[in-house]
């Protein structure tokens, strides 16, 4: 998905360059990957709780093959926008699905090292594309380089319906037959996939607008581009990190709010006292909470719960993604300042903390209302 995502970002000059495609265009093919999310990440968690986890991921990984066969065949601007929605939605599909078949295997033992893992293959596949697509581009062709994002998409496809398998325990399909979540379940998994659009987005505004401002601040693109890229590659090395220790240690809910408030404070303080080890130091911070914001939704959903409500943890990421990034612009827009945007982002992850014990509060609420009623029984 990283991969694929990446894929016009990285070629953007090429596309601009070679077919006349406006920034705006661009913009707006960046985005629309992950617009398909809003209304499709719910129903995507319906379908894998009624044909099965496997089967929905073997389509959305079919949609995200068929989206890089369009992108490549034509770079007629309406079919390539075509390919990335099409695209986009399989990678949605596939993103409610791996959650939920990853907390299956994993629960109970070291699910927080599991799912960060996984989480840490986004920005992989971003370092990936970045590194290979411009040499396939340069070499063959562009057509090429948008080729080999179906490619890679194919051979995740076949590996998947080769190898996988739901372990023993895990809820099987259940064919016609209607399921609910509680409305607990609803109000709790919401607010856990708040705080998880609320952190990411912070995080995406950080890296889209850090090379602006560095820019503006006198350092040249290239450098400018170098140390916004060092946030990334310390999120890696140390999400893993971070799901060791919730592993072996716990506290979750105090890695959280640790991780929350030097990561929004050292946000803030990047347009007066920006340098590379201030942007290094918020990449290897915002890795330690990432598997303890994704284990949230294993605390409040029942086993046959799972995939519908990963698919409204997920609708809140990519609602907040749609409406809050374009709001960091708008702060640069109508200040004129260009560190607006990180201040923005920085209180993004500030009020991350807010919902975490608004969530915590509940989640306690309701299990005292259940001891009282399990008591009265």
């Amino acid at each position: 998905m990283g991969f694929q995502f990446q894929s016009v970002a990285t070629l953007s000059y090429s596309l601009v360059a070679q077919y006349g495609v406006r920034y705006a265009q661009l913009g707006l093919l960046i985005s629309c990957y992950l617009l398909p999310g809003i209304v499709v990440a719910y129903p995507g968690g319906r379908l894998g709780k009624r044909f099965g986890d496997k089967q929905i991921a073997i389509l959305g990984l079919t949609l995200m093959v068929v989206g890089g066969l369009l992108d490549s065949s034509s770079l007629n601007y309406a079919t390539f926008l075509g390919g990335r929605l099409i695209a986009g939605t399989g990678a949605v599909l596939l993103n409610v699905l791996l959650l939920k078949m990853a907390t299956d295997w994993f629960l109970g033992r070291e699910i927080g090292a599991a799912l960060a893992l996984l989480v840490s293959s986004w920005p992989v596949g971003i370092g990936i594309a970045l590194i290979f697509l411009p040499w396939i581009a340069i070499t063959f062709s562009l057509p090429s380089a948008f080729l080999s994002t179906a490619v890679a998409a194919a051979a995740v496809l076949v590996l998947v319906a080769a190898i996988y398998r739901p372990p023993e325990n895990a809820a099987m399909p259940e064919g016609g037959s209607s399921f609910r979540l509680s409305w607990r379940e609803k109000v709790l998994v919401s607010l856990a996939g708040a705080v998880w659009a609320l952190f990411n987005v912070g995080l995406i505004i950080v890296l889209s607008f850090t090379p602006s401002l560095l820019s503006a601040q006198g350092i040249s693109a290239r450098d400018a581009g170098i140390a916004t890229s060092l946030a990334s590659w310390t999120l890696i090395s140390t999400m893993v990190l971070g799901g060791i220790l919730l592993d072996r240690i716990g506290h979750a809910t105090a890695l959280m709010t640790t991780s929350f408030a030097v990561l929004g404070l050292s946000i803030i303080l990047v347009p007066s006292a920006s340098s590379f080890a201030l942007i290094a130091f918020i990449g290897a911070i915002a890795g330690l909470p990432c598997a303890a914001m994704l284990v949230l939704p294993t605390e409040v959903l029942r086993p046959q719960s799972r995939a519908p409500g990963m698919g409204i943890f997920y609708t809140w990421y990519y609602v907040g993604m749609t409406l809050l990034t374009p709001a960091a612009g708008l702060a640069r827009d109508l200040t004129g300042n260009p560190g607006a945007p990180l201040i923005f982002a920085g209180s993004l992850e500030i009020a991350a903390i807010a919902v975490l014990g608004i969530f915590r509060m509940l989640q306690n609420s309701f299990r005292i209302s259940e001891l009282f009623l399990t008591a009265e029984k």
